[in-house]
């Protein structure tokens, strides 16, 4: 670990947090509400998801009982909202056939397994990666996990802490051996990255404006900052 990236892992965090304040995520009022949202949130944006889960909400069909014997055709059409809505109704199903062949649809018995065990076993999900793993053990069962995004690769990149081919385990390893293993940590930190990627570090930066831009390494800053000016 190099000592440089332990400081700008460690100032990021104050900047965003003074920037943007607590960020109150994941907004869900059930555990499985956030394990469906983590699925639905492929590929798209929180608002669309939003949409979906109201939807299911509803009809009266957010459970994971209810949603288990729902036909898959029927799952599509309400979560369309959300895109891709055929994939995303098979990847939830896939995920609704382990909770229940694995722990017979009971979240409680589920939250009492370790981590790695479950994150093992999301992992083997049609359908789920590690970025979607890693958001139900952080969100849904507060373990120490960091998620790891596009947006924050994006920013560890331009900031050149890491290349463009840095793996997902490289880039968690860097911010869960950088901070005490706290899941509320992570949680907010996740959520303003996923903040300061929204609104400043976009496909175009806007660096000028960006909290984070006072650790932008000078030679880095002309090439991506002058499109943000």
């Amino acid at each position: 670990m190099k000592k440089g990236n332990r400081y700008f892992i460690d100032r990021a965090f104050k900047l965003l947090y003074n920037t943007y304040g607590p960020q109150y995520w994941w907004p869900a009022d059930s555990t499985f509400e956030v394990m469906v949202g983590a699925i639905l949130t492929q590929n798209t944006n929180w608002t669309n998801v939003e949409k979906a889960i109201s939807n299911l909400k509803a009809a009266g069909l957010l459970s994971p009982h209810t949603l288990y014997k729902l036909p898959i055709e029927r799952l599509s059409e309400f979560i369309r909202p959300a895109g891709y809505y055929n994939i995303k109704a098979e990847r939830l199903r896939a995920f609704l056939e382990y909770l229940h062949h694995r722990w017979c649809g009971d979240i409680e018995r589920m939250k009492k397994e370790d981590t790695e065990t479950l994150r093992k076993e999301l992992l083997q999900v049609k359908g789920i990666g590690p970025e979607t793993a890693d958001s139900i053990l952080l969100y849904a069962f507060n373990r120490p996990v960091f998620v790891v995004d596009a947006y924050t690769k994006r920013i560890l990149q331009r900031h050149g802490i890491v290349g463009e081919d840095a793996k997902y385990s490289e880039i968690q390893d860097l911010f869960q051996s950088s901070l005490p293993r706290d899941p509320q940590l992570f949680n907010e930190y996740h959520a303003l990255l996923v903040a300061v990627g929204k609104n400043h570090c976009k496909r175009k930066p806007l660096c000028s404006r960006c909290p984070l831009g006072s650790l932008l390494p000078e030679k880095l800053q002309n090439s991506v900052s002058t499109t943000g000016r």
